[in-house]
């Protein structure tokens, strides 16, 4: 069963797991309570049914954070082991902030968030911003599968030694895509009367339930008890 949260709720979390990741995690309770965090919009992705961002995020994770304990240290020798060691560090110390804005980019309609916007009273200007690069990536993200299968029903891929080709014929169509998206996105705001004089109304009703409110309490929790240990303690 898929577990519906109020968006206000999912813009909470980022909010939490940003401000969190911008603290580094120097004993092992900071270094749980992160896991923990990180954890749980992947169970979140789980419960969506999105098995396979789930999937490729945990193990991403893992693998970093088992590098960055048990096979690589700060006086790693060797050019490659410190390269190694610092991107571990920077993919466990940023990832669960990308895994929570991924969910809440992929999980998250339009309506609903503009819905939220609304009754938090964010101005109209923030919230078309926000809306419109909320649609824009995951269109990049198609726009780029359509330009990589034309590319390989040409024969045209890294593996057939086009290495130039490939990024010539995939890159630059890409850019142009993004120009185009964008023009796109932004009359499609405004066709839908996002910033206009009169207030929008929508069809989306936003109630906060139990799920919501246990999420925003060990959210909370989680960053008091991280802010304690880091700063007071």
């Amino acid at each position: 069963m898929e577990l519906k949260l109020d968006p206000r709720t999912k813009l909470y979390m980022i909010l939490i797991v940003s401000a969190i990741v911008m603290m580094s995690a120097t004993t092992p309770l900071l270094w749980a309570l992160r896991i923990i965090m990180t954890m749980i919009p992947i169970m979140l992705l789980i419960a969506e049914k999105r098995y396979a961002s789930a999937l490729r995020f945990f193990v991403l994770y893992a693998v970093a954070l088992i590098l960055t304990f048990y096979f690589l240290s700060a006086d790693s020798t060797g050019i490659f082991k410190a390269l190694l060691t610092g991107y571990c560090g920077i993919v466990a110390q940023f990832l669960p902030a990308l895994i929570t804005a991924w969910y809440v980019v992929r999980t998250t309609k339009i309506d609903e968030f503009m819905s939220a916007m609304q009754k938090m009273h964010v101005p109209d200007g923030i919230t078309i911003s926000l809306a419109v690069v909320m649609r824009f990536f995951p269109t990049i993200k198609e726009e780029y599968a359509s330009i990589r299968d034309a590319m390989k029903m040409r024969g045209i891929s890294l593996a057939g030694g086009n290495a130039v080709k490939m990024l010539e014929y995939r890159m630059i169509p890409l850019l142009f895509s993004c120009v185009n998206i964008g023009d796109e996105l932004s009359a499609a705001a405004i066709t839908r009367g996002l910033g206009g004089d009169v207030k929008r109304t929508s069809v989306v009703e936003l109630k906060m339930n139990i799920a919501d409110y246990l999420l925003i309490f060990c959210f909370s929790a989680a960053a008091i008890v991280f802010v304690f240990f880091k700063y007071v303690k």
